[in-house]
Parts: structure tokens; C-alpha cells; sequence
């Protein structure tokens, strides 16, 4: 048993045999922080290049996010001190007026478990709320999502009223019909269309 076992179960989308195989390392007395980067993080790694390559799909993918989670739910109560806080604080929604979640959930769950603390605020989100949220939580990137064309304008005006109310926060959109271009013309900081290119892009801004 070893934190290759960890990212095989990932990738193999096998939930409770990455449950077992966490549970495993921690009574081994393995590094929990090394579970959580060489195995845990590292394994969305993998499922990230997989999915870039074409190897594998949204569903896979989502089936890996989520056995993922399980295990990383079994490792947070023995996580020295709060070791997503020192990687940043992403908040995360789809914007007023969409409902559409599984892009979202994706992103949310990926970008968890690449270590970051995230706070999903659902669906329907409207602009206050995303300044209050990420005023009141510290938060270092927000992730704005839309999959119909009609809630796009609200992702522009959730980036302006970010910068009026002066946060130094980075904004990031993404969906269906949303385009690098349109991230430009609406001033946000960056934009993806799948939730490996938004861990890469959350990464790229953190380390700016």
C-alpha cells in the first residue's frame, strides 16, 4: 500500500478504495500532508491531464472528483493547522439567474482538491452577495459561472462591482458560452472552459 494506490483508486473512479487507502496511510502514520499533495491533489493532477488528453470525460471526471472528496473528507479532521487556508480562499457560483450546476460542481470539487479552501455559494448568485461573500471571506479568486447566454451581462457586472467596492480579488468566469474574449472585454482576470484549466489558471494568479 502507498500514496500511488491513493491516485490509482482516483483514476480508477473506485470511492471506497480511496477511502480505505487513505485511512490506510494515516493509521501507517504517513505525512498527512503528503497523503493530501502526493495523493490526494496529485491524483486530480492526473485526472486533469487525462481529460486534456482526451483519455477521459466530464462524467469520469466528475466520478473521480467525487471519490476524491471522499477521501479527502477522511483525511480534513487530521490536517495540521488549516493547510487549504495557506493555498487561498476561492469563492465559487453560478450567477443570477442560471441554474446550471454540474460545470460549477466540477470546478468546485477539482479545485478543492487541489488544495485550496473553496466556498460554493450555488446557484442564482447575485452580484451582492458575490462582494459580500468575498469581502467577508477573505476570498483570493472568484469564480463566476454562467451556461446561458442571457446571464452573461450579470458575470460583467459582478466583475465591475468587485473592483468599485476596491477588493483585491481575482475574477475568473467560465461556461458554455463564455469566451476568452468576453473575459477581456468584462475586465475579469482569466477564463476557462473546463475545470483542469481553471486549477491551472487559480494556480498561475495565486503565484502572480
Amino acid at each position: 500500500m502507498s500514496l500511488t494506490d491513493i491516485i490509482n483508486a482516483v483514476v480508477s473512479l473506485k470511492k471506497d478504495e480511496v477511502v480505505e487507502n487513505v485511512i490506510s496511510e494515516i493509521n501507517k502514520g504517513t505525512q498527512v500532508d503528503d497523503i493530501l499533495d502526493k495523493g490526494l491533489i496529485e491524483s486530480m493532477d492526473v485526472v486533469g491531464a487525462k481529460f486534456s488528453s482526451g483519455e477521459l470525460f466530464v462524467p469520469e471526471m466528475l466520478m473521480a472528483a467525487k471519490a476524491m472528496q471522499a477521501g479527502l473528507e477522511v483525511l480534513k479532521p487530521h490536517l495540521s493547522g488549516d493547510a487549504t487556508a495557506e493555498k487561498g480562499t476561492v469563492l465559487i457560483g453560478t450567477v443570477k439567474g442560471d441554474l446550471h450546476d454540474i460545470g460549477k460542481n466540477l470546478v468546485s470539487m477539482m479545485v478543492e482538491g487541489a488544495g485550496f479552501n473553496v466556498i460554493d455559494l450555488g446557484v442564482d448568485v447575485d452580484v451582492e452577495q458575490f462582494v459580500t461573500q468575498a469581502q467577508t471571506q477573505n476570498a483570493d479568486v472568484v469564480c463566476l459561472s454562467a451556461l446561458l447566454t442571457t446571464t452573461m451581462p450579470v458575470m460583467a457586472k459582478t466583475v465591475e462591482a468587485i473592483k468599485e467596492a476596491g477588493l483585491k480579488v481575482k475574477t475568473i468566469i467560465g461556461g458554455a458560452p463564455v469566451t476568452e474574449a468576453y473575459a477581456h472585454q468584462i475586465g475579469a482576470d482569466g477564463f476557462s472552459d473546463n475545470a483542469p484549466g481553471a486549477v491551472e489558471l487559480i494556480r498561475k494568479l495565486m503565484a502572480a
